[in-house]
């Protein structure tokens, strides 16, 4: 069986280290510092969820959309908070198609701490674009990744593109 290594996420893994539980939730946080929104890497809000940036990123446009409610399971949010959810990463995938124009998506949720969520009590889903051969040997060889743009224009980009759209 092949493996896939992202040593580039060892600054995030090591984060915890020594630590039984997240001190502050970072999408709390963001949530409740609207002034803060571009240095959170926050793109975009809607009534029940968020639309952030992910910090570590596999790929340029690597999001997260997340329930402004702190709750770790689906089961835990209302429907209108799940209906939204969806609608927003349907959304996520146009804007993303707008900036970067990938061939493919991975959209996933790791449900609790044993399904590898790295924030297992604030529920989030990923959106990463993918691009035939964007996995290359530098990850492997010199443990980095490169991402071919800044965080804060891939920010801007992304947060520009989200006002074309409404749930």
């Amino acid at each position: 069986m092949e493996q896939l290594w992202s040593p580039w996420r060892s600054k995030y893994i090591g984060s915890f280290k020594g630590k039984d539980k997240i001190e502050e939730c970072f999408v709390c946080h963001a949530i409740t510092h609207p002034a803060e929104d571009d240095d959170n890497l926050l793109v975009a809000r809607f009534e029940h969820s968020i639309v952030m940036m992910n910090k570590y990123p596999y790929n340029n446009g690597h999001l997260l959309i997340t329930p402004i409610e702190h709750k770790g399971t689906l089961a835990a949010l209302s429907q209108e908070c799940r209906a939204e959810i969806m609608e927003v990463i349907n959304i996520a995938t146009k804007v993303i198609d707008d900036v970067y124009r990938p061939q493919g998506y991975n959209v996933g949720l790791n449900a609790g701490a044993a399904a590898g969520a790295g924030l297992p009590d604030h529920l989030h889903f990923h959106i990463v674009p993918r691009w035939r051969g964007d996995t290359n040997f530098t990850a492997v060889v010199s443990d980095f990744k490169v991402i071919n743009e800044s965080m804060e224009e891939s920010r801007d980009k992304l947060k520009q593109a989200f006002t074309k759209y409404e749930v």
